[in-house]
């Protein structure tokens, strides 16, 4: 029997980053489906201008992920203003590109802070308020670099492999507790976001917009889905290259310049995002900027 789709309607949902690319679509999406939605952004401006745009149940609260106490407060406005929470989107994350052995401790910091302790924090503070209710649903914004691991994203790899692991790890604990709350991660390839800027292309697997990746989020809350990849048909990618021995499955890489992506990305295309990507982390100060700018 067909599995029907859970109804969305009349959820509160709070979305981290959520004044543009991913974050911004997932909440213009979700408010088709009859949801409120809080947008958390360090960028409070870009924020309200977001929820402005989406028009009645929709709020803007000023966010910084790597303080764990400003993700408390996101999540205290959004039931203060808008109602128990009902799905959390770990969206926030930066990615700055480079090889690996020429990147700055400052940017390393900054990515793990942001795209992995992010993501943690927020888990376990909505955890909290879920699993006294036992309901609720959480999606935490992987990549497929997470998955494989990308040269040229070394440490961005790293974090997302983190957030894979880390979803699959606290559904388990959830499951042998016997709570009834859902856990998702979404590996999309590459976004045509800002973050997406100046990477390179692969041949067969085109970027994706951030509207297909709202979508499949939307689809994983109705489902229940766990692993969400986006376009749907690099799932089946990935399985048939985990059964290839490596150096098939590298051969397979190669081939279609998968390998190159994040490793070939043109740095002056990307330069006015990782300048901005540099500044994410209040009080860690950036590196020189012919550091952060490695090609």
């Amino acid at each position: 029997m067909a599995k029907h789709p859970k109804v969305l309607s009349g959820q509160v949902a709070a979305i981290t980053g959520a004044a543009r690319g991913i974050g911004k679509a997932t909440a213009e999406a979700f408010v088709r489906q009859g949801m409120k939605v809080a947008i958390g952004d360090l960028d409070l401006a870009e924020a309200q201008k977001t929820a402005d745009q989406l028009g009645p149940g929709v709020i803007a609260v000023e966010l910084n992920v790597t303080d764990k106490a400003s993700i408390e407060r996101f999540l205290d406005e959004t039931e203060k203003q808008l109602g128990p929470i009902d799905v959390l989107v770990n969206n926030a994350g930066i990615m700055q590109l480079g090889r690996f052995w020429e990147e700055d401790d400052a940017t390393a910091r900054r990515m793990v802070d942001i795209n992995l302790h992010g993501v943690i924090f927020g888990t376990k503070l909505a955890l909290q308020r879920m699993i006294p209710r036992n309901r609720g649903h959480i999606v935490n914004i992987a990549s497929q670099a997470g998955l494989y691991g990308a040269p040229g994203g070394a440490t961005y790899s790293a974090t997302k492999h983190g957030v894979v692991g880390l979803t699959e790890a606290v559904r388990g604990e959830l499951r042998l507790a016997g709570y009834d709350i859902q856990m998702s991660y979404v590996c999309p390839v590459v976004v045509n976001t800002e973050l997406g800027q100046g990477t390179a292309q692969t041949a067969g697997v085109k970027k994706v917009e951030p509207q297909d990746v709202a979508a499949a989020i939307v689809e994983a809350l109705q489902y229940g889905t766990v692993d969400v990849h986006v376009p749907k048909s690099v799932k089946r990618i990935q399985k048939v290259t985990q059964l290839l021995p490596r150096r098939g499955a590298e051969t397979i890489a190669k081939a279609i310049k998968a390998d190159r992506v994040l490793f070939e990305a043109d740095p002056n295309a990307r330069k006015s995002y990782e300048l901005r990507a540099a500044q994410s982390e209040p009080g860690l100060e950036p590196a020189e900027e012919h550091k952060q700018l490695t090609a």
